[in-house]
């Protein structure tokens, strides 16, 4: 079997009212089928963080996302927090992709804000941050 087949599958499994999108609650029935545990809130934010298009559930594309990502440490970790900031694949962040997160975590800024906040980072000058320009954005001064 192909693996993406293989992630439909499971990702069927999960979709237990199968509306083809896993919510914070099958995420959570998700996680406690295979032994783990997550609160409610620790579902909800979990959902937010790796939701790529805004609308609350995970599709199969972020659950795809998330199942390749594991397992490969901080790399992994780096680039499942890019592709929660980019703009929907395009491979950078955008000073709205940043302002539409940052607002998902709670903290308001102007799309101005942003785009100084990417400008220090922005190694090209193309007004975007690619992965090693995030990269460099993460790591500790």
């Amino acid at each position: 079997m192909e693996k993406y087949e293989q992630y439909q599958r499971v990702f069927d499994h999960f979709d237990s009212n199968g509306d083809g999108r896993i919510c914070p609650v099958e995420l959570r029935q998700c996680v406690g089928s295979i032994g783990g545990e997550m609160t409610a809130e620790e579902a909800e934010a979990a959902v937010v963080l790796m939701d790529s298009d805004g609308d609350g559930f995970l599709c199969l594309e972020d659950f795809v996302r998330i199942v390749e990502g594991a397992g490969e440490g901080e790399a992994g970790d780096l680039k499942a927090a890019f592709k929660m900031y980019e703009m929907e694949g395009s491979g950078w962040i955008t000073a709205k992709s940043l302002r539409r997160m940052l607002s998902r975590l709670g903290e308001r800024r102007s799309v101005e804000e942003c785009r100084n906040m990417i400008a220090r980072f922005d190694m090209n000058g193309d007004g975007v941050l690619n992965f090693d320009e995030f990269k460099a954005m993460m790591s500790p001064s």
